[in-house]
């Protein structure tokens, strides 16, 4: 079955593209000599986290609780989620997540004594044992502790707590103005007996950034919607480089020089300042806006003569939140379907 024989609206992958850009990427940080951890809230899909890992990361990385529960029901071996948990009831999934994948290496980032201590107590209900980074604010000003002292205080209280071990440090963004920094939080720990096994680095396009900070391990995770760097533009989308498709059908003609396909906000989404995509069989048009399940597509600046019924295939703007609608992805090679993969992470915010 070819892609325009899918029902639509339908989001595929184009493996050969994605394969291009986890090969890439690997080979970089081989050669920077910087290990890399994946983010998987660009695509939430386990069998694009199995690719990654099988091409040479280490392990992968989860935004929430639900997409690590995910992940680790499909086999993944080694989660980072990189984001507070806290709350009775996370506490209690976080301890029945460890305790139903003993053999997974689950690492946790924390920036508070509130939020080690209740993971602590957690552990303590089931024996268990988790592993904790703590967070820095290097910048990005969402999370992290504001200080190389704050940083130790809260490693030494990570270190003394049951159910917990310290594993290192962790940065969002990294820049290269971080070097005198690390060089302090080095220095604190080493004079006060504790490890850094990690220091987790992050930012897609800041892999040899990382490697120059030395860093352990960099976090990355747009790069397999969007190549080795973000794309912010209609006008970059590139089919070379994105492998990203939303298959569409033209559904009406009526309003001369438009056409309406069958994919709107919900299949898009409305991510600001409007989800314009890239469409592959004729560049030359765009969508000019969008309602909840109707594209408005300007078609002016083609030749061609739209018709109802006629699949267009686009490169959506937002991979990653786009991906975050739909349940599947139909997997193309040289147009062809494939495969299909469940996107197993969606929704799950939690």
């Amino acid at each position: 079955m070819t892609y325009a024989e899918l029902d639509t609206p339908a989001l595929c992958v184009d493996i050969k593209v994605l394969d291009h850009n986890i090969a890439q990427l690997q080979a970089a940080c081989d050669t920077l000599g910087i290990r890399l951890r994946v983010h998987t809230k660009t695509h939430k899909t386990p069998a694009i986290a199995r690719r990654q890992v099988a091409a040479g990361a280490i392990g992968i990385v989860c935004q929430k609780l639900g997409e690590a529960e995910a992940m680790a029901a499909a086999g993944l071996k080694d989660i980072l989620v990189p984001y507070n948990i806290v709350g009775r009831r996370k506490l209690e999934r976080l301890a029945a997540l460890i305790g139903s994948h003993p053999s997974t290496k689950i690492t946790l980032a924390v920036d508070s004594r509130v939020t080690v201590e209740g993971i602590s107590a957690a552990m303590q209900t089931t024996g268990g044992m988790v592993r904790l980074l703590v967070e820095m604010d290097t910048g990005g000003h969402r999370c992290g502790t504001q200080t190389p002292r704050q940083t130790l205080e809260l490693a030494q209280l990570i270190d003394r707590l049951p159910g917990l071990h310290f594993g290192g440090v962790m940065t969002y963004p990294s820049r290269p103005t971080l070097g005198p920094l690390l060089a302090e939080v080095r220095n604190l720990f080493g004079d006060a007996g504790l490890v850094l096994e990690t220091i987790s680095g992050g930012g897609t396009g800041s892999e040899s950034v990382s490697a120059a900070l030395g860093c352990t391990e960099t976090r990355i995770g747009s790069y397999a919607w969007e190549g080795m760097t973000r794309v912010n533009k209609r006008e970059d989308l590139d089919p070379s480089r994105c492998p990203l498709r939303m298959v569409t059908t033209v559904v009406s003609t009526a309003v001369p020089g438009q056409c309406i396909i069958d994919a709107g906000q919900k299949a898009f989404t409305s991510y600001p300042p409007t989800p314009y995509g890239y469409c592959l069989e004729h560049p030359d048009i765009h969508i000019k806006g969008m309602s909840v399940e109707h594209g408005h597509v300007d078609t002016t600046g083609s030749g061609h003569t739209f018709r109802v019924g006629e699949v267009l295939s686009w490169i959506p703007l937002h991979g990653g939140m786009t991906t975050n609608l739909h349940d599947r992805l139909y997997v193309l090679r040289d147009g062809e379907v494939v495969d299909e993969w469940p996107v197993a992470g969606r929704g799950r915010s939690q």
